[in-house]
């Protein structure tokens, strides 16, 4: 990858965390009970929908490198599946899921992203999901 699409693709993924740090700055500042639950709904929405994404991108490289493992097929569908399933649940607890999905992901990511080809991104994606994970806690706490 040339450095100008390197250096896009970090700056789209920064620009990523914006729904992420607003919707739990929200969460804590909005006061009227009607704003809360949408805020803490379009949260957890997003934070369900990056992580489909984690999971669509263990799908992508695997078969990019004509290496689809079962685990990383598993845990592709898998990770949608809990993202989805924090979006059903009352925000407190499925805020919390999405954090602690969002670091399995990275934890899994860790282990197969080397494998794949894409150690590199490992930086960039510690940094992502700790703020990620971090205000979706920090949501859940103030739901």
């Amino acid at each position: 990858m040339n450095t100008d699409h390197r250096q896009l693709a970090h700056r789209l993924a920064y620009a990523g965390l914006i729904p992420f740090v607003v919707g739990c700055l929200l969460i804590w500042l909005v006061v009227h009970p009607e704003a809360h639950a949408f805020v803490s709904l379009a949260l957890s929405a997003y934070a369900a929908l990056v992580i489909a994404f984690l999971g669509g991108i263990q799908w992508g490289l695997s078969f990019a490198r004509g290496l689809p493992s079962r685990q990383s097929l598993v845990w592709g569908v898998f990770a949608a599946l809990l993202g989805w399933l924090g979006v059903l649940m009352l925000p407190y607890g499925g805020l919390a899921l999405h954090g602690s999905v969002l670091i399995a992901c990275y934890v899994i990511d860790r282990r197969l992203y080397p494998h794949l080809g894409a150690g590199d991104w490992l930086t960039l994606r510690f940094r992502l999901t700790a703020v990620a994970a971090l205000s979706c806690f920090l949501a859940a706490a103030g739901s």
